[in-house]
């Protein structure tokens, strides 16, 4: 039921804010106070309880970190019959500080190492590491009694707590979960290829009671009909040429599904196959790619291939069903090709540091090994093959821009959508100072490998460089527009107009389109751009 302001409801100005409620008359807030309340990243640094009937203006501070940190929050919840409140600080992108309140005890420290995420289930403290602890590895997720865990007096006394609910391998990392109100539901990649492992909470421990593994090109995923007095679960799938279905199943019996609803097919999606390939990286490691196709894909080069990437923040590409790719793109006879490179999450831990901020460029020579790779598979050729990403993936396909090692040499043309590309000063534009995590701090002697790689700084006018189609927002809030502009600038003045293309949204923010409409353009505006300079009868003959 809505509440009007008049009748005793919160009303909170337009703003980058946070909000949970404490109790039902009391709200926990940030981001709503002002700039001096705000974090260097532009997000909220401090916590203020709001009581209902009350102004804003006398809300009370109770909790705040410091203008350094990427953000600050509180929240607090039930979870199945046991209330906790949580307060943090996210120090960089990957580091945080945690308190804890059980019930009515007072505020705890939680000591884990900065680098990991916490949680909870019933009265389970659940931890995941991103590097080693303890005697578990990066990658692993543990469980321990919270009480138990709040009060030991030192790390000897915690490990005897811990209980591995996850523990990564070569080949298995360990992708999301969702509970209900007996099961932990986790969501694993083995090869990039999804297996959900089931645990049951009872008597005040897990037990693993079933794997349901996937199959190469499709993403299976559960979530909670109601985590708080079910064990139902939704369970969506879909994959490259298998729209999003749905079905309701328990999490006792998740293999015993009921189909519910289906979307619509939105392409023709017959003969179109999935395979798996990996390629060889500069230093030999093996990196995965997904390749969509029609079945007895010609092995002359001759097919216009689009090549799509992201490689960082531990952000998995996983495969989904998309209309436009099928539409625009497969149903012509082309290929999509997704590529599971270095930066990204599909490994692990140990695959996203790999690429952190001086290795960086292990991320952009495993995209180039992949579309290497497509070549010499004879899949296609480099007059044939275009490239796309955006946010980092834009400053991926920046890189695949301003590279010798790549632009023409790889690539007929290039989609590069509300990228990040001058790496000099991405720390003082909007949210660029949370990523400094990610990629290094340009006012220290990071720059000596940072200006490695910001394709600003790395565009010359010898070069002959492929067709380049560069989108960005006006409204965008974390990238700034900025970033795009200066680069179409810099090839401008350079004589490379011809081949540069640039088109710029007035709403969007980062997502680059406000609405369906907007959207429907701006992936139209893509792939004209990708059929013109790949597709056309005479280009590379």
């Amino acid at each position: 039921e809505f509440v009007a302001v008049m009748d005793g409801g919160f009303e909170l100005p337009e703003a980058k804010s946070q909000l949970s409620y404490k109790d039902r008359d009391t709200l926990l807030v940030g981001g709503v106070f002002g700039e001096g309340e705000m974090t260097d990243s532009g997000y909220p640094r401090s916590v203020w309880e709001w009581r209902r009937g009350t102004p804003l203006a006398e809300a009370t501070k109770v909790y705040e970190g410091e203008q350094s940190d990427v953000s600050v929050g509180g929240f607090a919840y039930l979870d199945r019959g046991r209330r906790y409140e949580l307060r943090y600080r996210s120090l960089t992108f990957y580091t945080s500080s945690y308190e804890l309140k059980v019930g009515e005890a007072a505020w705890a420290p939680i000591p884990i190492p900065a680098d990991a995420n916490v949680g909870t289930f019933a009265d389970q403290l659940l931890v995941t590491l991103r590097s080693a602890w303890l005697g578990h590895p990066a990658g692993a997720l543990l469980a321990a009694p919270a009480d138990g865990f709040l009060g030991a007096g030192d790390d000897a006394a915690r490990s005897a707590l811990l209980t591995p609910l996850f523990t990564p391998t070569e080949t298995c990392s360990l992708e999301a979960s969702t509970e209900t109100k007996n099961y932990l539901v986790l969501s694993c990649l083995d090869n990039v290829v999804t297996e959900c492992r089931f645990w049951r909470y009872a008597d005040g421990a897990f037990s693993l009671e079933r794997c349901l593994k996937g199959e190469v090109g499709l993403s299976p995923s559960f979530s909670a009909v109601d985590a708080q007095t079910s064990d139902d679960l939704w369970r969506t799938s879909d994959g490259y040429t298998q729209p999003t279905t749905l079905a309701l199943a328990a999490a006792s019996s998740p293999d015993a599904a009921e189909a519910l609803k289906a979307l619509p097919a939105f392409y023709d999606a017959g003969g179109v196959t999935t395979q798996q390939f990996t390629a060889a990286s500069a230093d030999g490691t093996a990196v995965p790619y997904f390749l969509v196709s029609k079945e007895g894909l010609p092995l002359d080069g001759s097919t216009p291939t689009l090549l799509y990437g992201y490689g960082g923040f531990e952000i998995s590409l996983t495969p989904s069903y998309s209309a436009g790719i099928g539409a625009a793109w497969l149903e012509k006879g082309h290929a999509y090709v997704q590529a599971n490179i270095r930066g990204g999450g599909e490994y692990g831990p140990r695959w996203h540091q790999a690429a952190l901020k001086e290795k960086r460029s292990k991320a952009y020579e495993d995209f180039e090994a992949v579309a290497r790779d497509l070549i010499s598979r004879g899949v296609t050729s480099p007059a044939k093959l275009g490239c796309q990403g955006g946010s980092n993936g834009g400053l991926l396909t920046g890189n695949m821009l301003a590279r010798p090692t790549a632009g023409s040499t790889l690539f007929g043309a290039i989609v590069c959508q509300v990228p990040l590309l001058d790496m000099r000063r991405f720390h003082k534009l909007l949210a660029g100072a949370s990523w400094m995590g990610e990629y290094g701090d340009p006012d220290t002697d990071d720059w000596s490998f940072l200006q490695r790689y910001s394709p600003y700084h790395n565009l010359d006018e010898a070069t002959a460089y492929p067709p380049i189609l560069v989108t960005t927002s006006t409204r965008d809030d974390r990238v700034h527009p900025g970033h795009a502009r200066k680069l179409v600038s810099k090839l401008l003045d350079l004589g490379k107009g011809p081949s540069t293309f640039y088109y710029e949204n007035i709403e969007g923010g980062h997502g680059g389109a406000a609405n369906n409409k907007q959207r429907a353009f701006m992936s139209t505006l893509a792939y004209s751009f990708l059929e013109q300079t790949l597709a056309s009868k005479n280009r590379g003959e």
